[in-house]
């Protein structure tokens, strides 16, 4: 499963040195955002690259970023022309992303730009006119910044989507993922099993275990014919839980007789091993009442309301966030409560229930939704959060940890392999657009 991701600061976007994090995560990219301006007074061409350029002016950008980033995170940086050279190399490389994604087919209309735009200003708790303003201040105009999020968003399209094709993953690498997570995990089991315990006293005659193992199959039979295993356990067990129904109670793997634990795996929740088991103690009968698999078996849901409002042409983006900024207000203020709000203003389907979202698992919201209900504590409300469906006001209920069942678990599994091969599928692809991509350099004018 993909981590949440944060909206980056407008700083970043400004500088078009940072991907959109809903849209892409950046450790998997040199760089991103492309920059698609004229070329300034006393700026020069550094690459052409297919029918895109690359400036002097990027490049002085992009190293200016890197040294502060160094700095920031007390790196050591290669020597200047080395570090000169990686930088025009990553933006060589975004050009022949952006020329590729560009002749792929995939689109981005205006509205999606628009719910991209209006997301990065909410995140950034600005208006669409303070974004101007900022933007001005830095040299850009929307408009130019809009070209730069939509061919990120292309880029991200195009990137998801052909890596994705590159990497296959089959059931038996899903198999030996969750066996070591298993072994990895094991300290983390719990158990707890029921029992029936026949006795058979040290140096019993042959006569006498075969007494004790009729009894105990009789025991067996009881219980897999449908009567009920405590009331087997207190009338036929030997042993100190019988008054508890034979159950020992949960307890961590490593505290367990091995010989049990070779029954019990392979059991689910509920059931009772179809053979008696024998041991020094005498015979057997063992249900499995509860595993506890440990966290790498477990996944966090979370249970969240939201308002959803979408603009229009009576109602403009920056009016829905001003609206449901209000509505924050009211709901931390106690004037109203959440739901009611929900029941009176959403435009989606969970209105009627105030808005309630029900319990979900990670993946299952849309990224931005997604990251902002995850930044929240008990009880808070987010700031307005633009998505594809409109913009959210969201509260967050409560949170739990559940046990994956086998689906969820192979599914865990996949989405964790998936996560490990793309980064080199992703470097594959990179490589693979480089090489074809025509490259020209140019030297600076004397």
């Amino acid at each position: 499963m993909k981590p949440a991701l944060s909206v980056p600061t407008l700083a970043a976007l400004l500088g078009c040195c940072a991907l959109l994090p809903a849209l892409a995560q950046p450790a998997r990219t040199n760089a991103a955002a492309a920059q698609t301006s004229p070329l300034r007074p006393g700026d020069h061409i550094a690459a052409v690259v297919n029918q895109e350029l690359v400036t002097a002016y990027e490049v002085g950008q992009r190293l200016a970023r890197a040294r502060d980033e160094a700095q920031r995170n007390n790196q050591r940086l290669p020597p200047e022309p080395e570090l000169r050279r990686q930088v025009l190399e990553s933006l060589i490389e975004d050009r022949a992303m952006l020329g590729h994604a560009r002749n792929s087919g995939v689109r981005v209309d205006d509205a999606e730009v628009d719910r991209a735009v209006a997301s990065i200003a909410a995140q950034n708790q600005i208006t669409l006119a303070q974004m101007r303003q900022q933007l001005a201040r830095d040299g850009l105009d929307m408009a130019h910044f809009r070209t730069n999020v939509r061919d990120q968003m292309l880029i991200e399209r195009v990137r998801e989507r052909e890596v994705a094709q590159r990497i296959r993953i089959t059931d038996s690498e899903i198999d030996e993922f969750i066996d070591q997570q298993r072994g990895a995990a094991a300290g983390e089991v719990q158990y707890n099993i029921a029992q029936v315990l026949v006795t058979v006293p040290e140096g019993a005659s042959e006569a006498v275990v075969a007494e004790r193992r009729a009894r105990a199959e009789a025991a067996l039979v009881r219980v897999r014919g449908g009567e009920a295993f405590a009331m087997v356990a207190k009338a036929v067990s030997e042993d100190a839980n019988k008054d508890n129904g034979g159950e020992i109670g949960l307890k961590p793997a490593d505290r367990l007789p091995e010989v049990f634990l070779e029954v019990v795996r392979a059991l689910a929740n509920g059931d009772v091993a179809p053979t008696l088991l024998r041991s020094g103690a005498g015979f057997h009968v063992l249900k499995l009442i509860e595993r506890s698999e440990g966290s790498a078996f477990r996944v966090a849901q979370t249970r969240a309301r939201h308002i959803l409002l979408r603009p229009s042409p009576q109602l403009s983006a920056q009016a829905v966030q001003a609206r449901l900024a209000d509505f924050k207000q009211q709901i931390e203020s106690g004037a109203r409560r959440f739901e009611d709000l929900a029941r009176e203003h959403s435009l989606d389907g969970s209105a009627p229930a105030g808005g309630d979202l029900g319990w979900a698992t990670p993946g299952q919201f849309v990224p931005e939704f997604e990251a902002a209900m995850n930044g929240l504590a008990t009880g808070g409300v987010s700031p307005p959060v633009a998505s594809r469906f409109g913009i959210h006001l969201i509260q967050l209920v409560e949170r739990r940890s559940v046990a994956l069942d086998a689906k969820q678990l192979r599914e865990q599994a996949r989405n964790a392999l998936r996560e490990r091969k793309f980064d080199a599928a992703y470097a594959e692809w990179v490589r693979e657009m480089r090489d074809r991509a025509y490259v020209e350099l140019r030297e600076a004018p004397l």
